[in-house]
């Protein structure tokens, strides 16, 4: 892409980017400093970030493959405590694994066998696989485990350890206690009866938790009465027990919407954001709020307040379809590495404000390089080495430090385009031979230093990626050995005499523009309209219509081209 190309377009969304508002700060930075002024208001707040530092949350249901979507919320929340420690703020990012939650539905990743689990806490299933603790942990952590790669850097939880430890209780008996004003906020918002008691045992017979109803609380010696029913719900049954059991330390859990709430004071959270369908009026946010400020005396974390929910972040969208575990679409997080750098995924999702839609497509349409030249124009900017605004600066340099994975460099890395590392690729048809192809087009000196190395080889293999999973047919191509004979015999005398001259051309200029205007000329003066001519040179070279930039091509394939432009 044209580098005025690429300014446009980094312009383009650094302005929708800032539309949400006018501080000239970058989004993260904007946010540190919105918590970090509330927390000092707030009495309750000030408090808990003295006691326990400046806590930014977030969490995740592991019920199966969880989807690259979900590292939206991970980044978005990293690059916030990371802010906030640029503050020199006490901050972490703490993310926790729901794995109380019980399992819902069949997992289409395993065998039939597994629905006798339905309606169990997925802690208390075992593994699909042996090395973890738990079906939770299996797919949590093949998340977790690929953070570094990623640049998160985050404190693992577990919310049913957190039950287990304790760190609920005090949570859990405030709202059991105070069920009538639970009822009545759920009764205010959703306006229909609210007949439960809002806590779930787990089934001292059967294990359940889905299929257990509380049927009443007593107070003082603080115990719950409860009964696994049959038809609770239906896609789990109950065995019918009825029993009486402590609601501490790991003996159920809140129902979602009331756990939500319970989690602020019991985590000390000031921020913790979540996808916009949770942020509906009406929604489990809404609920949550109601929660903790009028039963818990909490106030609950930004982007919220006491009495205004705020917004969640967007959909990360592929091709305009939201990615579902439950339904199977999308790609998983732990996969993603595969099919593109996490230095790129990371930076799309840091210079995209979170209230902004991402809709990312890298099949079939011009994303993938479009988002490799951002991010290089990025690292351009930062290092100085294009001359922009300092508003633009500012935004850009932010955004290169947020999105960086480890140390920065002291300064900047060689740098080859997407499709021309494809190109040197396709011709060295190895990393080894695309380097000698790189070098012999004067793209990267002789001698790289370590680390010019990495980021050389890692863009190589991200354009191996991208011509195996995402390229179009127009990106892929294979340099002949010879002319096809059916090619030969369709070339009129013209045509030939028309490329033997730009062998002869090519063997003489070595600057690519002198080159490409000496190719219109030698078009004219044989007669041939210049588009049939790259024609029939791109037919002959590698047996399509269309190719790379004929001149720097023909330069780079060197003694192969021109021998074969000699042999028609």
């Amino acid at each position: 892409m044209a580098e005025k190309d690429i300014k446009k377009e980094a312009k383009k969304a650094d302005k929708c980017n800032e539309a949400e508002s006018e501080s000239s700060l970058f989004w993260a930075d904007q946010i540190a400093e919105e918590v970090k002024g509330r927390a000092e208001k707030d009495p309750v707040l000030k408090k808990v970030v003295k006691e326990n530092s400046y806590v930014v949350y977030d969490e995740k249901t592991p019920s199966g493959i969880i989807h690259v979507g979900s590292g939206r919320g991970w980044v978005i929340h990293d690059a916030i405590a990371k802010s906030m420690r640029a503050l020199g703020l006490k901050a972490k990012f703490i993310l926790s694994s729901d794995d109380m939650d019980p399992y819902d539905k069949p997992n289409k990743d395993l065998p039939e066998s597994w629905n006798k689990y339905i309606g169990m806490p997925f802690r208390n299933m075992p593994s699909p696989v042996d090395g973890y603790e738990s079906f939770a942990d299996y797919y949590f952590m093949q998340c977790v485990e690929k953070f570094e790669e990623f640049g998160i850097d985050a404190e693992i939880e577990s919310t049913g350890k957190c039950y287990d430890s304790g760190r609920f209780n005090k949570a859990i008996k405030t709202i059991l206690d105070n069920h009538d004003k639970v009822k009545a906020i759920f009764e205010r918002i959703y306006d229909k009866p609210y007949d439960k008691i809002s806590f779930n045992p787990i089934c001292e017979k059967c294990g359940r938790i889905a299929t257990t109803r509380s049927i009443s609380w007593d107070k003082k010696k603080e115990l719950i009465r409860y009964k696994c029913e049959e038809n609770l719900v239906d896609w789990a049954k109950g065995c019918g027990h009825e029993g009486e059991i402590s609601p501490y330390n790991g003996n159920g859990k809140l129902p979602w919407k009331v756990e939500w709430a319970a989690k602020w004071p019991s985590m000390g959270v000031v921020c913790e954001f979540a996808g916009k369908d949770h942020f509906t009026r009406g929604g489990s946010r809404d609920v949550a709020i109601a929660i903790a400020d009028e039963v818990l005396d909490y106030p609950p974390p930004y982007p919220s307040t006491r009495t205004t929910i705020g917004k969640g972040y967007e959909f990360f969208t592929v091709g305009g379809k939201k990615m579902s575990t439950s339904k199977g679409m999308g790609i998983g997080f732990a996969e993603i590495s595969k099919y593109l750098s996490p230095r790129i995924i990371r930076y799309l999702l840091v210079r995209t404000r979170p209230h902004t839609s991402l809709d990312f497509m890298p099949e079939g349409r011009n994303d993938l390089i479009l988002l490799y030249d951002r991010y290089d124009y990025t690292e351009r900017v930062y290092f100085r080495k294009e001359d922009v605004e300092e508003k633009e600066y500012n935004q850009q340099k932010r955004i290169y430090e947020l999105s960086h994975i480890g140390e920065i460099p002291k300064k900047m890395p060689v740098q080859i385009p997407l499709v021309l590392a494809a190109t040197s690729l396709q011709i060295g048809l190895n990393e080894a031979g695309a380097i000698k192809v790189l070098r012999k087009m004067k793209h990267i000196p002789e001698e790289l230093s370590g680390i010019d190395e990495h980021h050389v080889l890692e863009r190589i293999r991200d354009a191996k990626n991208w011509l195996e999973k995402y390229a179009s047919e127009d990106a892929k191509f294979t340099v002949q050995d010879e002319a096809s004979k059916e090619i030969r015999e369709k070339l009129n005398d013209n045509q030939r005499n028309a490329l033997h001259k730009a062998a002869a051309a090519a063997k003489e200029i070595s600057n690519d523009k002198e080159l490409h205007n000496k190719f219109y000329e030698i078009s004219q003066e044989s007669g041939i309209e210049p588009k049939e001519f790259f024609k029939i040179a791109y037919l002959v070279l590698l047996n399509k219509e269309r190719g790379p930039q004929l001149a720097s091509f023909m330069l780079t394939l060197g003694e192969k081209a021109t021998r074969l432009f000699e042999s028609v």
